[in-house]
């Protein structure tokens, strides 16, 4: 038995076929959507958002601008709490840490959203971003060397990276599109914590299969289990195509369903979703509100 062997027997890997997980996700939401679903929740749900511009046509101008949206949030909306992060291009690290006044956490992607490029690359650039003022990291796992089998390659990268992030969070976007089955998810999940990740992460949002409730559940137990086995909380990221206030409920109700109350902060639970600020804004208001 390999290590890799090993280390996945620990878990339990029983009914994780499809039909099974999307039925338990979706009972578990409905069963306690309804309890969530007020004016508290979407104001704590503000609290957990890594608010972010990750576009081919972000520029010096137009990040400045996005910086100075969040400094002015407090003016606007003042019993609110604000995101959690704002996450941006390495290149743009800088620029944010010299005009962003309001206590967030910067977060910088790499390899993103495509993980083919050198593992030295992707070193240098989660240096060089925690070196410009980058407290976060967001890492897309290499899928296809995931998917071949090849766990050695892809744990050492994931090591490599959280060595050279120092005291800056480790995200490990697992692109749980891509990943097939539920099974391949636990593992995936696993992995990425065993190798040190502190949040695992949905997806990019870049691809077309994005976040679901069945990819989340699975992520969550696999987040429980890992926590039994070694006294060490790992956090959770949903990304890509969350954008309503019942979507974020939804997962909100997920996770809280599985994880429990615990994991229900900044922390340990976020969501990568720029337009659902203004969702969950008019939701609050009752009246549209577009802010960002």
């Amino acid at each position: 038995m390999d290590r890799f062997e090993e280390l996945f027997s620990k878990y339990d890997f029983s009914n994780l076929d499809f039909e099974s997980v999307s039925n338990k996700a979706h009972q578990l939401v409905k069963d306690g959507f309804e309890r969530n679903n007020d004016k508290a929740v979407y104001s704590q749900l503000l609290s957990f958002i890594d608010i972010t511009s990750l576009n081919f046509g972000d520029s010096f101008d137009s990040i400045i601008s996005f910086v100075n949206k969040i400094n002015t949030f407090d003016d606007y909306f003042e019993i609110l709490p604000h995101p959690a992060a704002i996450c941006v291009f390495p290149a743009f690290v800088p620029i944010v840490k010299d005009n962003l006044q309001e206590n967030l956490d910067i977060a910088s992607v790499i390899g993103f959203p495509y993980p083919h490029t050198f593992t030295e690359v992707k070193i240098a650039e989660a240096a060089m971003s925690v070196m410009e003022g980058a407290s976060e990291i967001d890492y897309v796992l290499p899928s296809s060397l995931f998917l071949s089998g090849n766990y050695d390659d892809v744990y050492m990268e994931i090591t490599e990276i959280k060595s050279a992030c120092q005291n800056a969070k480790l995200k490990v976007i697992l692109e749980t599109g891509l990943l097939n089955s539920p099974v391949m998810i636990k593992k995936a999940s696993i992995l990425s914590m065993a190798a040190g990740a502190d949040f695992i992460k949905t997806s990019t949002g870049k691809y077309s299969i994005n976040a679901t409730l069945e990819a989340v559940y699975v992520m969550a137990n696999a987040i429980k289990e890992f926590n039994q086995l070694n006294s060490s909380k790992v956090g959770l990221k949903v990304a890509g195509g969350v954008s309503t206030t019942s979507d974020a409920v939804s997962y909100y109700t997920l996770v809280k369903s599985v994880l429990g109350e615990e994991w229900l902060t900044p922390d340990y639970f976020r969501i990568g979703a720029s337009k659902l600020v203004n969702h969950l804004l008019s939701s609050i208001s009752g009246k549209d509100i577009a802010y960002f």
